[in-house]
């Protein structure tokens, strides 16, 4: 049972500093802020109202300018707001000279906690469990003050999605791991990182098992709600809990799939990435995310009806590379195409690679196109090719980084000179710069 569906819902006023012409993660402030409702929505928070404040850096006590801190101040005793979120991470000082300028009651909480108390509900197995955890404790290590031992009192024990009292910001550790001191905790997270360590070795087992049968991998990859369990639901029938929620599903869930033309894949669905990703949350769940690195094709699932789907799609790549997959072949799916009129859709078509599909996973739209491509890129493969693309074909480079695999790259006099393989579908593009 859920604290906060026996309670009423936290009230919040959000924070968003635009450092420079964008935030942090290259969103417009308005955008970002908008992501950070959804997250809200998604812990259990009612937001009443948000503040805003262009810097060329954020203030080194505050993290907003005084003038701004002042208004922020009279806009929650207004609104009778007690959480004050902040778009990006603070640091173990903001934190502390926060709560200090909002004593009491108050909680002051960022990005990074909020999402790691979203994973702490949704976390359903032993596993996502540990690695929630883990990741909560390292967060929270630098930040332990009196504030902190006074809200985890409120709390009154242990964590997740059952059970948890104290409200967003708090689910996870409780009482007594709050308050030991720091040895005991780093006691604490060297046991889960042990644990941790056991399931990403026997992750490691079933994946040297699976690779005997030769079966090829697909992995699922994508922002959050961009749909990737709706598409393996209706791929495979499978029976994935599905909700129109940011991090609805985290533990990976793999099926058969059997294609048209008689080879069947495995397909994995991983969990979804956003904007400012907690690196120890990234960090935590590794065993999860290797997934990703062993596979032999990835499904980029894009909503190509959202505004800033291009960024989404760039956060997403982003953190393939963090995870040592971004030389991994990928295949763009944008999906909720039923959401597009024909002229957006069209307009989509245009200003994506050519390989790119289109589908509905809600619709069953484009997926006859779908389980060709992806036979195409397991089964037909790929050819080992070596090109030298002269320096104004920039186009071309980033492709063959995208869609091939990268095996050596040479900056030469003529141009950037790569050996690699290449999907046999793109061959043609690179026709004219190919080397004996």
């Amino acid at each position: 049972m859920n604290y906060l569906t026996e309670q009423e819902n936290e009230k919040a006023i959000m924070v968003g500093v635009r450092i420079g012409p964008e935030t942090h993660s290259g969103l417009p402030v308005d955008s970002s802020l908008q992501e950070l409702e959804l997250l809200a929505e998604t812990a259990g928070i009612d937001v009443l109202g948000s503040v805003t404040q262009n810097l060329s850096s954020p203030n080194s006590r505050t993290y907003i300018g005084k003038g701004k801190l002042e208004e922020l101040k009279l806009l929650a005793e207004e609104l009778d707001a007690k959480v004050i979120l902040f778009d990006d991470e603070l640091s173990p000082r903001h934190q502390r000279e926060l709560e200090k300028e909002f004593p009491g009651d108050y909680k002051i909480l960022d990005r990074t906690a909020l999402i790691l108390d979203i994973f702490a509900q949704h976390a359903d197995t032993r596993e996502g469990m540990l690695q929630v955890e883990l990741a909560q404790y390292k967060y929270r290590l630098p930040r332990l003050t009196r504030a902190w031992t006074h809200l985890a009192r409120q709390a009154g024990g242990a964590a997740g999605r059952s059970g948890s009292v104290g409200g967003v910001g708090l689910r996870g550790p409780g009482e007594t791991q709050l308050e030991v001191d720091r040895r005991e905790i780093n006691k604490r997270i060297a046991k889960l990182e042990d644990d941790l360590d056991k399931v990403s070795q026997h992750r490691t087992r079933h994946r040297s098992q699976r690779r005997k049968t030769n079966i090829p991998v697909v992995a699922l990859v994508g922002y959050t709600n961009a749909g990737k369990s709706t598409l393996l639901n209706a791929l495979t029938d499978a029976d994935i809990y599905v909700a129109d929620q940011l991090f609805a599903t985290l533990d990976p869930t793999t099926r058969q799939l059997e294609l048209p033309t008689g080879e069947t894949v495995l397909l994995t669905d991983t969990v979804g990435f956003i904007q400012k990703l907690p690196t120890d949350l990234v960090a935590a769940f590794r065993a999860t995310l290797e997934e990703i690195s062993e596979a032999d094709l990835l499904l980029h699932v894009i909503d190509g009806s959202h505004e800033y789907a291009e960024s989404q799609r760039a956060t997403v790549l982003e953190t393939l590379e963090e995870i040592g997959a971004g030389e991994i072949p990928i295949l763009n799916v944008y999906n909720k195409i039923d959401l597009l009129d024909f002229d957006s859709l069209q307009e989509l078509k245009e200003n994506t690679d050519p390989l790119s599909l289109f589908i509905s996973s809600r619709d069953k739209i484009g997926f006859d196109q779908l389980t060709a491509a992806i036979s195409a890129g397991v089964v037909q493969g790929f050819e080992r090719v070596q090109v030298l693309l002269p320096y104004d074909e920039g186009r071309l480079v980033s492709m063959f980084y995208e869609k091939g695999h990268v095996e050596t790259l040479e900056h030469v006099e003529e141009g950037v000179r790569i050996t690699g393989l290449l999907p046999v579908q793109l061959l043609a593009f690179f026709d004219q710069y190919f080397e004996d």
